[in-house]
């Protein structure tokens, strides 16, 4: 079939890779216009156009997919189908129509679960112990439109969104290029979404970032995971923020103080600080100005008293 393929981000690449090798057509790539980035704020191709731009394929880059000069270049490319990774955009029904096919989403959970921008963070943040990915038919509705294929993936104790999204990209990419196989054959077969089990995925914000030690340890250790490595997780000390990495949940030290949500204990080898529950044990710290750094070692440096805390 003759592709175009709509998304943005890194982790877009893996499936805009897949797609190229495959024995189908890619004709254009369509994501995000160039955006301000960096200490100088000058103007950076998103990841998917980069990719384009080094293998010579044709970027368009319109500020909203309604515009009549991209609709019209659509038209031109006449594209069978048009596969989306996190394009960052709605779509019009004028663009939808274009493509014989239709425009197919890679979306990261296992609709109807986790519809929305951030599935992955939603899917860690509650907890879940089995995500996936879907391929279905993109309309109107937010993630509603009937699904092509599922693939399956455990989430581990330890895994960060980022860990979690990386697995799910590269899987992701080949179920892509299976549903574009079937779809190109005439065997794909698009099922509706059950009514029951659908959950909203927002974006996460900055302040859904923010630690909050007054939760249970398993819950803190989520949010954690989940924010990690954006928005980035964080929380307050003497006033001023300070960027976390992943934690561990430990046991309450033998014969030790109670710590007190946000209660910070610094031993030799290892700083705790308490929850509502047990205490979780800090990985990595970042102090604002600072370079990233074992918990032990930002401790040290910053000289934490006893019965301080993180707030």
């Amino acid at each position: 079939m003759r592709l175009i393929f709509a998304g943005t981000p890194a982790v877009a690449v893996p499936a805009l890779a897949a797609v190229a090798a495959s024995g189908h057509e890619l004709l254009a790539v369509v994501t995000r216009p160039d955006a301000p980035a960096g200490r100088g704020r000058g103007l950076v191709r998103s990841p998917v156009g980069a990719w384009a731009d080094e293998h010579g394929v044709e970027v368009l880059t319109p500020a909203r997919p309604r515009e009549p000069e991209f609709l019209d270049r659509l038209r031109e490319l006449a594209p069978d189908c048009v596969p989306v990774v996190a394009y960052g955009a709605l779509v019009p029904p004028a663009a939808l129509e274009i493509p014989r096919h239709g425009w197919i989403n890679l979306h990261f959970s296992l609709l109807p679960a986790w519809r929305g921008a951030a599935p992955v963070q939603h899917a860690v943040l509650h907890g879940d112990e089995l995500t996936g990915a879907s391929v279905f038919q993109l309309e109107q509705g937010l993630d509603t439109g009937p699904v092509y294929g599922t693939l399956t993936d455990e989430i581990r104790p330890t895994d960060t969104s980022g860990d979690l999204l990386e697995r799910l990209a590269h899987s992701g990419a080949g179920l892509l290029v299976a549903v574009l196989d079937a779809i190109g054959a005439g065997t794909a077969r698009a099922e509706p979404q059950p009514a029951d089990g659908v959950s909203l995925a927002p974006k996460l914000t900055v302040e859904d970032a923010r630690v909050r030690w007054a939760d249970p340890a398993f819950a803190v250790d989520r949010r954690i995971r989940a924010c990690t490595p954006a928005p980035g997780p964080w929380t307050t000390f003497r006033g001023e923020r300070v960027k976390l990495g992943p934690v561990t949940p430990v046991a309450s030290p033998a014969g030790g103080p109670e710590l007190k949500p946000g209660e910070l204990l610094v031993g030799k080898s290892r700083v705790l600080a308490g929850t509502a529950t047990a205490p979780v044990r800090l990985g990595e710290v970042r102090a604002a100005g600072k370079r990233v750094m074992p918990a032990v070692d930002w401790a040290r440096g910053a000289r934490v008293a006893a019965g301080e805390e993180l707030a």
